[in-house]
């Protein structure tokens, strides 16, 4: 059972030492009562570690709703509901997907916020460790820094792609939620989260005539083998088409 937290900032320099492993007696207990939201990489990363079509992927583990910031559509992992809310991945051995588990649970005990600069567009970084009562991981393992742990995790991509939703979390939250009707939202979904879907849209000859396309510089040869640059396209495409409809 997961019990009360303390979060502490970090600075550049601050180091915390941490080991999660099967023989610490809290294994899996920060699996359970989930409440898991997924960036556009998390779904990229998982959906092939299933061997799933996104579409299949967001029907199965996946609910979406209505970000309350922004209104456009955000998506979380669907937990399992008769077992303590835990999260559909985890075993008694361990996370089933760790290699290609989504970045918060990967950052864990770090949390990571940034901050875009609208007139440089720099990235600036602020991070906290997250103490669970139950977790037994700070007694044991190396000691890190945020930067050091982050590269420990192998969550370099995670954060250079995830911080793309910063941008475009900024332009949406400068647009009244009721401009975005249905269709707009269900375009924001599709290009974020349905990568397949979103794969299969742009492959329409009409596509290759859209304007933002074209500002974009789109050639659909480059994403036939490289998801990870169709998902920053989509992300860029997102991103100028709520810039249009902020300057109107």
């Amino acid at each position: 059972m997961k019990t009360q937290e303390e979060i502490t900032a970090l600075s550049a320099t601050d180091k915390f030492s941490f080991l999660c492993a099967k023989e610490n007696s809290c294994f899996n207990q920060c699996c359970a009562n989930l409440n898991q939201l997924l960036t556009p990489y998390d779904i990229l990363r998982l959906k092939n570690a299933l061997n799933m079509d996104s579409g299949e992927f967001l029907k199965e583990y996946c609910v979406q709703y209505n970000g309350q910031e922004t209104g456009l559509p955000v998506v979380s992992l669907k937990p399992d509901y008769k077992n303590e809310l835990s999260c559909p991945f985890v075993s008694e051995l361990g996370c089933k997907v760790y290699k290609d588990r989504p970045a918060s649970c990967r950052l864990y005990p770090l949390a990571r916020m940034a901050s875009r600069n609208r007139e440089t567009g720099k990235i600036t970084e602020y991070f906290a460790l997250i103490k669970e009562g139950h977790c037994k991981g700070f007694e044991r393992g190396k000691e890190y820094t945020s930067k050091e742990w982050i590269k420990n995790q192998n969550a370099e991509e995670y954060n250079r792609i995830n911080d793309y939703m910063i941008q475009i979390v900024g332009i949406a939250r400068g647009i009244e939620p009721a401009t975005f009707d249905e269709s707009i939202k269900n375009i924001f979904a599709m290009t974020c989260y349905d990568i397949d879907k979103f794969k299969m849209f742009i492959s329409k000859d009409d596509f290759k005539g859209n304007e933002i396309a074209k500002s974009l510089g789109y050639k659909d040869e480059i994403f036939k083998d490289d998801e990870t640059a169709l998902l920053l396209f989509g992300l860029d495409y997102i991103k100028a088409a709520l810039l249009r409809i902020k300057d109107k």
